[in-house]
């Protein structure tokens, strides 16, 4: 965000910049135009001389009318040319210039419209597109505020009450202990959650890839698989694998979060006895790693912002999780110079992770 308006009072200066050039412009032209007036003047004067329309007296007597009347000419000529230049120009500009102004105010719903074709239409376009990104930023980090609040807060809340509970001393052994184990998952959910928090910010803070090695892909996925077996048979899921040995050069412990996050959430959200499925390939110079898992699918509106931190698509927060698992994922992704992709239809979610090979 804070990069985005730093950007936006750039573009501001340039642009004022450019109108003080424009406005100078416009000055020496209207002076280039009062300085040939007095050279057709002057050649009139040499014509007329010589061709002995007029005596030397009768000119020098007409010559102070005839300056006047060309300078008055030229005065209302290039008052009116500067003023027309100036409305089919700066016009424009200056539109340009109140929506930068409020974008740096932090009003992101202004939208530009100049008109015209060319270089305007471009200016036009790339202004609304600026505008619309720093809006759907705006929208994210307020999201991102309340759904950390959220967040916090419900496990907090729960242990406070559950305490209170407790110290009041009237329960049975084994209301305490059932009071105690919920305590003792509360903790542990707000201890992952700060893990994955001071991951993210970690992560989203590196700007280069350490710890690289080449290692074996292929086994560290399965590893992963195997260490999900119990959620995938509690839910009889039927396991679907088909790679062969890939090696990959990268960070295998970051990695690892990246196949422990995707297979998680694939056995979470599939029905119990669905299809989990896991494929490796090697295409156009990259490692595909898709994870596939039947379901109810993700809408198109949340699909676009999975990705987002602290974002559910499950508004009703049922299912196990915080909303900053993918946020680690991508950014894991993106530091190895990959690409991840989701889509998702016919009842099937799939997550496609892109390494270089």
């Amino acid at each position: 965000m804070k990069k985005n308006v730093e950007r936006v009072k750039k573009q501001k200066k340039k642009i004022d910049r450019t109108k003080v050039s424009m406005t100078l412009f416009f000055v020496f032209g209207f002076a280039i135009v009062l300085f040939l007036s007095e050279i057709i003047t002057a050649t009139l004067e040499y014509v007329f001389t010589k061709t002995e329309i007029l005596t030397i007296e009768k000119l020098r007597g007409s010559q102070l009318l005839s300056l006047l009347i060309w300078s008055t000419a030229t005065l209302i000529v290039g008052t009116a040319f500067a003023f027309l230049v100036s409305k089919i120009i700066l016009k424009p500009l200056n539109r340009l210039l109140i929506g930068l102004k409020k974008l740096s105010e932090g009003d992101y719903t202004v939208r530009l419209k100049v008109g015209g074709e060319g270089a305007f239409s471009s200016v036009e376009s790339s202004f609304n597109k600026l505008a619309e990104e720093l809006e759907k930023t705006e929208i994210l980090r307020s999201d991102f505020v309340n759904s950390f609040s959220h967040e916090f807060k419900t496990p907090i809340n729960s242990i406070n009450g559950l305490v209170s509970l407790i110290k009041k001393g009237n329960l049975s052994k084994q209301k305490q202990k059932e009071y105690l184990d919920v305590i003792a998952e509360e903790v542990a959910r707000l201890s992952k959650m700060t893990t994955n928090i001071l991951n993210l910010t970690k992560y989203e803070s590196q700007g280069i890839l350490t710890g690289v090695s080449t290692f074996n892909l292929s086994e560290q996925i399965r590893t992963c698989i195997l260490l999900f077996e119990k959620k995938w048979q509690e839910k009889e899921l039927e396991l679907s694998i088909d790679f062969e040995e890939f090696n990959v050069q990268g960070s295998e412990d970051m990695l690892l979060q990246v196949w422990m996050n995707l297979i998680d959430n694939a056995v979470k959200f599939s029905p119990k006895g669905g299809v989990l499925a896991v494929r490796i390939k090697q295409e156009e110079g990259f490692v595909h790693v898709e994870i596939e898992n039947e379901g109810e699918g993700i809408n198109e509106d949340d699909q676009a912002r999975v990705f987002a931190k602290f974002y559910q698509a499950d508004a009703t927060h049922a299912n196990e999780g915080n909303g900053i698992g993918l946020s680690i994922v991508k950014r894991i992704v993106e530091l190895h110079k990959g690409k991840i992709a989701l889509r998702s239809e016919n009842k099937k979610t799939v997550f496609e992770v892109k390494l270089p090979a």
